[in-house]
């Protein structure tokens, strides 16, 4: 079978691959509040996002890549480019520093993140640009900014991007300290998990912007009110990314769970709570505010940003229950 043969049997698995990925994000009712999405995910080719990716096997991982010489592996490349799963796209002395996430959790939170037609969207952490391209694909190319520190990874997704026809702006720099040059933004988006919520987001946005951003293994919700003040609960969806790099303070030490009841210690909602009240909350008193709270979910807590402080609570900002954050 000829190269040309091999190319248009790709396509094809392609087109059916993206169809089946599309119908499995439908079932998990990632876009149910606005299924426009569904459009973006049927028309963007993940698959030229990923054209490499790290598996992983028995003493470490596998690069699986869309220019290998032998055609079975190139369509595991292909199938596995559509699986509902985040890839491993970018490792560093067995270090994992880029990834493209879950397509099913992409889905939800693109519609968590409530964009309106003429929206300005600055998101934090490039990725390998897919994101960045469903956005586009839903406001234009010239409503989207995609920032990242690792100016392999901007280049990268750059040229991801042209491939498959967008252009919106794609930024080298801190996250953290946003793209002032874009703003005013109307929605914030990261990819990456932070340990607070950056001030200078809240300064690039518009009164009525929305941030969505993973923290503590839990995606935080925020309205920005006015300059410099934002507020909002938790999103019930566990989510866990990449740490956001750059002039952010250090990722908290995990906190030391020995000596509370083993199914506490891997309850995945005590967790939650452990880290987000890190250095604030010793774990034996969390472990007691929650049994008392009746195991409260993640959609209890929430964060409040105003002026330099910033702090996460349960039910209610003004409540017993308040922790400084970093």
């Amino acid at each position: 079978m000829g190269a040309h043969a091999l190319d248009h049997d790709l396509d094809d698995l392609a087109a059916s691959a993206r169809a089946a990925l599309v119908r499995e994000i439908d079932a998990s009712g990632a876009w149910d509040a606005d299924p426009v999405w569904r459009s973006a995910f049927e028309a963007v080719p993940r698959h030229l996002f990923v054209p490499y990716y790290y598996v992983g096997v028995m003493g470490g991982h596998e690069r699986r890549w869309g220019e290998d010489p032998d055609p079975h592996r190139r369509e595991a490349w292909l199938r596995g480019a559509y699986a509902d799963v985040p890839l491993a796209t970018r490792m560093r002395d067995g270090e994992l520093v880029s990834s493209s996430s879950q397509p099913s959790l992409m889905a939800k939170m693109l519609t968590e993140l409530e964009v309106r037609d003429g929206d300005a969207v600055l998101e934090i952490g490039a990725g390998t640009g897919y994101n960045a391209a469903l956005l586009g694909h839903r406001l234009g190319d010239d409503q989207v900014t995609t920032v990242d520190l690792d100016p392999e990874i901007t280049e990268s997704a750059r040229r991801h991007l042209a491939t498959a026809g967008h252009h919106p702006a794609v930024v080298t720099g801190d996250g953290a300290r946003g793209v002032p040059e874009r703003a005013p933004f109307d929605r914030i988006i990261a990819t990456c998990t932070m340990t607070s919520i950056p001030r200078p987001w809240l300064a690039q946005c518009r009164p009525g912007a929305r941030i969505l951003a993973p923290l503590a293994t839990g995606l935080i919700a925020l309205r920005v009110r006015e300059a410099g003040y934002a507020e909002g609960h938790f999103l019930h969806t566990p989510a866990f990314f990449v740490p956001l790099r750059g002039d952010t303070p250090p990722e908290p030490e995990p906190p030391r769970l020995g000596g509370l009841p083993y199914w506490a210690r891997t309850d995945d909602l005590f967790r939650f709570l452990t880290i987000l009240t890190a250095g604030s909350l010793d774990p034996y008193d969390a472990y007691a505010l929650w049994e008392r709270e009746h195991q409260p979910v993640r959609e209890r807590y929430g964060v409040t940003v105003s002026g330099a402080d910033a702090w996460a609570w349960l039910d209610d900002p003004q409540g017993p229950y308040a922790w400084p954050l970093p």
